[in-house]
């Protein structure tokens, strides 16, 4: 079946590393005192394409540098732990099935160890379903059952990096009040997301300028929904919250929030100042079409970021169930146009605009600005 040919392709792939700060935002270089005036998009200098891309490839290969420090540092220090554990093994008569295995946890991305020695003591302990004729009617078939089971694991092993939990908030700001909404937000985000105790790091803020006029787009990550419960349990306590809250409304039409993971083939962006525009693009799929998405999208990506800079894509998990969100960044309106048109002479692009079109319900896009505290803009 098309889920256990995914299964069977991706869970023994290494899971992506990408190095970004959590327990507290890398804010840009501006002053954040006061905050004026709303960013539009007539704020963003055309012609700026050239820069843009100095800004991009530099910022790759930082990151590129990165990622590479970081898999070396991982290499030496499971070397470092595995000479350790053998020295150990030899000198004592404790036996080799009684070492505690290895935790993922210092690990880029979350460890699947942990998870599978979960799932095989929470699968122990429960009591297996008959096999008879009444049972099968009851809890389905062996080959239902497993092919249940699959399902689960390739979401948690194939689609998501799961150690981040993201959400993502739309506000609808009233348009006489999106001056006070600016500083009042941007007063209180920052404050919160550079507090190491909340745990949470603010991905980026946005305005929207073709689209939902005077709508407000921020992304946050936690580490895990345990993170994201201990995230909003500290700021909500914290003595400034309620005058923040009670402001918020005031200035506000709809609050909307989804929670969502990062696909595992596409880690988010770690901060950075590019420039220009960005564009969010947000797909309903037809329900059950998720992984077939992903593993099109695989492919897809790789031709996009050939002329493309992604920012990062993410599946809903709670909230707009079967929602997809893509985002990316230009330089102007001209080199979107540019760029997209170039997609399609980059090899596999066409083939994976051909075959995720009709897994598609509805798809809307956003050309947004960056807000002058976002981490990425």
């Amino acid at each position: 079946m098309f889920t256990r040919r995914l299964v069977s392709r991706y869970t023994s792939a290494p899971s992506s590393t990408i190095v970004r700060p959590f327990s507290s935002t890398q804010w840009p270089q501006k002053d954040h005192k006061q905050y004026e005036k709303a960013p539009a998009l007539s704020d963003i200098v055309p012609g700026q394409i050239e820069a843009f891309d100095k800004k991009q490839a530099q910022f790759r290969n930082d990151l590129t540098a990165r990622v590479k420090q970081q898999r070396e540092q991982e290499r030496t220090r499971e070397s470092t732990t595995t000479a350790a554990t053998t020295d150990k093994n030899s000198s004592s008569n404790v036996p080799d099935n009684a070492v505690t295995p290895l935790s993922g946890e210092g690990l880029g991305s979350l460890s699947t160890a942990t998870g599978e020695a979960a799932r095989k003591d929470e699968t122990s302990n429960k009591k297996k379903p008959g096999s008879g004729r009444l049972s099968s009617l009851i809890y389905g078939t062996e080959e239902g059952r497993e092919m249940d089971r699959e399902i689960e694991r390739s979401f948690s092993q194939v689609l998501a990096r799961g150690k981040y939990v993201h959400s993502i908030v739309f506000h609808e700001v009233k348009p006489s009040k999106v001056d006070e909404y600016v500083e009042l937000v941007g007063s209180w985000y920052p404050k919160m997301a550079s507090m190491p105790e909340n745990k949470v790091h603010l991905v980026g803020s946005w305005r929207t300028e073709v689209g939902d006029c005077d709508a407000f787009v921020h992304i946050w990550e936690y580490q895990r929904y345990e993170g994201y419960h201990a995230s909003l349990n500290n700021i909500q306590h914290h003595p400034e919250f309620a005058a923040f809250d009670a402001k918020l409304k005031k200035l506000i039409k709809s609050k909307k929030t989804s929670l969502m993971q990062e696909f595992r083939f596409w880690p988010t962006s770690p901060p950075r100042q590019l420039g220009g525009l960005f564009e969010l693009r947000s797909y309903t799929l037809h329900p059950g079409n998720l992984l077939e998405w992903e593993t099109h999208w695989q492919k897809g990506l790789a031709a996009r970021r050939e002329v493309m800079e992604g920012v990062g894509a993410w599946f809903v998990q709670i909230g707009d169930l079967n929602m997809v969100h893509h985002l990316w960044q230009f330089a102007d309106l001209e080199e979107r146009r540019a760029r997209r048109e170039q997609s399609w002479n980059v090899p596999g692009w066409g083939e994976t605009v051909h075959k995720t079109v009709p897994l598609i319900q509805t798809m809307k896009s956003r050309i947004m600005v960056p807000m002058p505290w976002s981490p990425i803009a």
